[in-house]
């Protein structure tokens, strides 16, 4: 009986570093909004339906089977134990490498579900507790508990159905207190932030901007689903807030439709669209109308910013009569243009044109890359609509702070870390290596590729290998299996293949970069750094 009872204490530890693995990936996977968490289970099955579990299932099904506790049962009992030992021991391993930009949050939503989660796993320990001296019932339970560990990551699916009840009441509550604050800031100016690529860099550009006239709240960090609004409202929004620029994400259509029905914007921002969530999405159409469906929602008397340089934007044919501010580049017909660019280390510097206005207006600013210009003259564009002077704005610009993760250039002695790991794609990873093109000295770039790109994505990533090869002195590719197309990519371009470092880890890279910092300043992009949910 020891045995059983030891048996069942490692089983015990084993459910809880289980446990909260599966809930971690739960949460990284939006609690399997559209089926996020599904579809991570069906990639990485492999991972967790092992060839060491199988033993323990077939184990436990033999200790069942087996009403004689002879030598043999004992012998497969001690197997079980080391089996799972081992297990623990590589959970632990993970925990500590866990390198997630999204971290582990103990909310309210996941104490919920460690409720039910451990209501589900007590029942059989009570069962065991009560019976563990009957050999026959206590073989049926350890087999019982062993499929329930083998199953794990579904039972936290099952807790999670389980709870969607509990978690309609509470969003319901909280969704008609947001609703209820909304109302009673009738001069509130809502502006809605949505796009491919860029809407949090956007948002944060035109909170700094529009803060050197109003008091505005930017939706903090990335809390653009509809819980997120939520959150912003509910914790954050007050009565002395004179905008609320409210970030808008989706993975389907109808989703920003939504979102602008529960805050009802009057300004909305176009940011870039591309190729970014085309895996959920399902075509490159289905990301324009679902991006359109912001400036659709605007009322009459409302404003919309588009870029004159995206293809997507200006070949929408647009359903709302609301007025249009268009921005660019290198388009000449522009409400407001950037021309001149210039880029360096220490950020861009850009003239400003005002259709109507023969003037040019100098702007400078600490951001780095042609994108973050686009963004900049939507805030503008909207600053003028909110009049703000020239001046006011030149001043706003300047004092810009460099947005974490996005293009943040990082001073480490001569090692510059060029920081643009959040969120990669094809066309901000573009822009990237623009920028780390401009730099002197050895120029370096760390990714592990991009994700969520549908069937599209080993060629999106084979065409990266081969962009990076006409930039880099360096390139250091994080896990092999999901860089071999930019390897690919690189080797077709003739790189050097001495020069191709791989990694499983992320924090290696920095060792080896430390390792040949001399003379020259050393530059290196950190292009992605996929959550957990890519770990290989």
């Amino acid at each position: 009986m020891i045995l059983y009872l030891f048996l069942f204490l490692i089983i015990f530890i084993t459910i809880l570093y289980k446990g909260r693995h599966s809930l971690y990936m739960l949460q990284q996977n939006l609690y399997n909004e559209n089926n996020r968490y599904i579809k991570w289970l069906l990639k990485n099955k492999k991972s967790f339906l092992n060839s060491e579990l199988i033993i323990l299932l077939l184990a436990g099904i033999f200790c069942f089977l087996n009403s004689h506790f002879n030598l043999l049962s004992q012998l497969i009992l001690i197997m079980m134990i080391f089996l799972y030992a081992i297990e623990i021991i590589q959970l632990d391993s993970e925990k500590k490498k866990e390198q997630g930009k999204i971290k582990f949050n103990i909310t309210s939503r996941i104490k919920r579900l460690i409720t039910t989660y451990t209501l589900l796993m007590l029942i059989p320990l009570i069962f065991f507790i009560l019976n563990y001296k009957n050999v026959k019932i206590a073989s049926l339970i350890i087999f019982i508990v062993v499929i329930l560990v083998y199953f794990i990551y579904l039972v936290m699916f099952i807790c999670n159905i389980i709870n969607k009840p509990a978690e309609k009441c509470v969003f319901f509550y909280y969704r008609k207190k947001a609703k209820n604050k909304l109302k009673e800031m009738s001069k509130l100016k809502v502006i809605g932030i949505t796009g491919s690529y860029g809407k949090t860099s956007s948002k944060n550009i035109l909170s700094d901007i529009l803060n050197i006239k109003y008091n505005a709240l930017p939706t903090p960090k990335n809390l653009n689903t509809y819980y997120g609004l939520m959150i912003a409202i509910n914790n954050h929004l007050t009565k002395f807030h004179d905008i609320f620029i409210a970030e808008m994400g989706a993975y389907t259509k109808g989703e920003i439709r939504n979102l602008c029905k529960f805050v009802q914007p009057k300004y909305g921002i176009l940011t870039t669209i591309g190729k970014a969530h085309l895996e959920s999405f399902g075509s490159e159409k289905a990301i324009q109308e679902a991006k359109f469906e912001l400036i659709e929602s605007l009322p009459v008397d409302g404003v919309g910013v588009l870029n004159r340089d995206d293809p997507k934007q200006v070949s929408y044919p647009l359903k709302n009569k609301c007025r249009i501010l268009w921005v660019g580049i290198d388009h000449e017909d522009c409400d407001f243009r950037a021309v001149h660019i210039q880029c360096s280390s220490q950020g861009t510097q850009f003239d400003l044109c005002i259709k109507g206005d023969s003037k040019k207006y100098p702007f400078t600013t600490k951001l780095l890359g042609k994108h973050n210009v686009y963004n900049i003259l939507a805030s503008i564009a909207l600053g003028v609509e909110f009049g703000i002077s020239i001046e006011k704005l030149q001043k706003a610009v300047s004092l810009i702070k460099p947005i974490p993760h996005r293009l943040e250039l990082k001073s480490l002695g001569r090692f510059y870390q060029i920081a643009d790991d959040y969120n990669s794609n094809p066309v901000g990873a573009k822009n990237a290596l623009d920028v780390l093109s401009m730099m002197p000295g050895v120029k370096v770039i760390v990714t592990p590729g991009m994700v969520e790109l549908g069937k599209d994505e080993e060629q999106i990533n084979f065409e990266f290998g081969k962009q990076i090869a006409d930039v880099v002195d360096y390139a250091i590719l994080i896990g092999k299996k999901k860089t071999q197309p930019i390897y690919d990519g690189l080797v077709e371009k003739n790189f050097d293949k001495k020069r191709i470092i791989v990694y499983n880890d992320v924090r290696d890279a920095f060792t080896y970069i430390n390792g040949f910092v001399g003379k020259k300043d050393v530059y290196a992009l950190f292009e992605n750094d996929l959550p957990d949910t890519y770990n290989e």
